[in-house]
């Protein structure tokens, strides 16, 4: 398997990028692509002894997507820019996926410009995991979409139950409308015209609308929503475990000398806890809808964020994640009318 990487994107590109690609070549024995500017990422690589032999190889783009740029212009009019080029690669079939940690909506423009939708697909979706009391929930979207209409969230649901069951292995899980309450009457015009439609879909456990707190409970394991929605939830959700965290460090330290004692015989537990919330394990979140396999990963992904986002991918491209998708919207004949 060949994974395309930009190598230009994200907060601590190209150093981090190029470490966590390292590290999963070695790892996981798959064959990294580095995209970007030559110049800069070649001296990084030659620091690391043999790269070359550990699977990594450089494909030059001499352009940059800069954060404050507007994506879709900017992908139109920079040919030659690190994710165009290694979305190009995927759909040339020089690469079986793409990952990115630069902007979003580049991204997202790269995609849909570059491999284009799934028959029947209307908008693509970003499935992001949320760790839970139970395991993980898939959350949908999580930002490719800030207005969304009930046949996308539609597609969304039947995207996001055929990636837990691919990569988490779930069987037939739960999917929920996210709502203000759980009867059916509740929520906004979205919300009640979204709700029969899942009931009706033939090829997903729709159990009705949830509420927010039933994320972290992990009582659905599947979660859709608009990507307005979904994005604030999820930067609540990152900015309320690292507050917990820094909380516990706090009660600690100013806890004096018994209960820095007594933190030592938990340390294994907060570590793991740590691990659990930490976004860096999940790596990246998988782009749904458009026609190959394309991993969005946290803009401050740092090189174990990228090694896992590299594991996610191959376990992508294995499961054939954007097959199954293609049969199952197939199968859903109501969702490619227009509504």
């Amino acid at each position: 398997m060949r994974v395309a990487i930009d190598a230009m994107g994200g907060d601590h590109a190209p150093d981090e990028i190029i470490l966590g690609a390292l590290e999963a070549a070695r790892e996981l024995k798959c064959e990294i692509v580095l995209v970007g500017d030559e110049s800069r990422l070649l001296p990084i690589l030659e620091k690391h002894g043999n790269w070359r032999e550990a699977g990594v190889c450089v494909h030059h783009a001499s352009e940059i997507i800069e954060m404050n740029e507007h994506p879709g212009a900017a992908v139109r009019k920079k040919k030659d820019a690190s994710v165009v080029v290694a979305t190009r690669l995927v759909k040339q079939g020089d690469c079986d996926v793409v990952i990115s940690a630069g902007s979003t909506g580049a991204a997202v423009a790269a995609a849909l410009f570059g491999l284009g939708r799934i028959k029947g697909i209307e908008r693509p979706t970003i499935a992001t995991p949320i760790p839970n009391l139970a395991g993980t929930t898939i959350l949908l979207d999580s930002g490719a979409n800030v207005d969304s209409k009930p046949k996308n969230l539609v597609q969304n649901a039947v995207m996001g139950s055929i990636y837990a069951e691919s990569i988490l292995g779930m069987q037939n899980p739960r999917v929920g409308l996210l709502n203000i309450g759980e009867e059916e009457t509740k929520g906004n015009e979205q919300a009640l015209a979204t709700y029969p439609m899942l009931a009706r879909a033939k090829t997903i456990h729709f159990i009705g609308n949830v509420e927010g707190r039933d994320i972290p409970k992990g009582t659905v394991d599947v979660v859709v929503c608009d990507g307005f929605v979904g994005n604030i939830v999820l930067k609540f959700g990152e900015g309320l475990a690292g507050a917990i965290l820094q909380l516990i460090k706090e009660a600690i330290k100013g806890g004096g000398f018994w209960a820095k004692i007594a933190s030592l015989m938990v340390l294994p537990a907060l570590q793991g806890l740590k691990r659990k919330l930490d976004y860096a394990e999940y790596g990246g979140a998988p782009l749904l809808g458009v026609d190959g396999g394309f991993i969005i990963c946290h803009g401050s992904s740092k090189a174990r964020a990228i090694k896992n986002a590299i594991r996610v991918a191959k376990e992508f491209t294995e499961q054939r994640v954007v097959e199954h998708i293609r049969d199952n919207i197939a199968k859903e004949g109501m969702l490619t009318n227009e509504e």
